[in-house]
C-alpha cells in the first residue's frame, strides 16, 4: 500500500506543477509543453511526498468548497491589509507600533500550518518569524494587542476557519 501512496503522491505533485506551469506560461507551444512536463517530472521525482499542497487536504466536497472560499478570504485580507499599510505610510509621523506577538494555532496538519504561516507572511504588515509546535511568532508593523488570545483572534482565526476544514 505504501508504494501506491508514493505513486499517487508523485502524480498529484506532477499534475499540480504541470498545471501551474501551463497556467503561468499561458502558452501551449511544443517547447513550452516539453520543458514544463520535464521540469514537473524532475521536481515531482525529487520531492515526492514533500511538496504537494494536496497531501493532507481532506478529500471532501466541503473541504474543496472551503478551499475556494479560502482563496477569496485571502485576497480580501490582502487588499484590506494593503490599504491599511498604505494609510500608515501616507500618514504624517508614521503611526507605527511594531512588535512580535505570540499566537496559537489549532491546526494539526503540517501543510495547514505551513499555509497559515505563509498566508500571514504574504499579508502586508505581518511576517511569520517562527513556528514552534502550536505557537507562531508574528512580526506586526502595528501591534494592536500583545495578549495571546486577542492576537490569535485578530491574526489567525480568519485563516484557520477555512484551513481547519481543508486540512484538519
Amino acid at each position: 500500500m505504501h508504494q501506491v501512496q508514493r505513486v499517487s503522491s508523485f502524480f498529484q505533485l506532477f499534475l499540480t506543477l504541470a498545471i501551474f506551469w501551463f497556467w503561468l506560461n499561458g502558452s501551449l507551444a511544443i517547447d513550452v509543453v516539453v520543458v514544463g512536463l520535464i521540469a514537473s517530472f524532475v521536481i515531482a521525482a525529487l520531492f515526492n511526498g514533500g511538496l504537494s499542497a494536496f497531501s493532507d487536504l481532506q478529500p471532501t466536497p466541503k473541504a474543496i468548497g472551503y478551499s475556494l472560499l479560502y482563496v477569496v478570504f485571502f485576497f480580501k485580507e490582502l487588499v484590506k491589509s494593503n490599504f491599511g499599510l498604505a494609510r500608515i505610510v501616507l500618514t504624517p509621523g508614521l503611526p507605527l507600533s511594531p512588535g512580535i506577538v505570540k499566537v496559537r494555532t489549532k491546526l494539526k496538519s503540517r501543510m495547514g500550518r505551513m499555509l497559515l504561516a505563509n498566508s500571514i507572511t504574504l499579508t502586508p504588515g505581518t511576517l511569520t518569524v517562527e513556528m514552534t509546535g502550536e505557537w507562531l511568532y508574528i512580526h506586526c508593523v502595528t501591534v494592536s494587542s500583545t495578549d495571546t488570545d486577542i492576537a490569535t483572534a485578530n491574526i489567525v482565526s480568519g485563516f484557520e476557519h477555512y484551513l481547519e476544514v481543508m486540512y484538519g
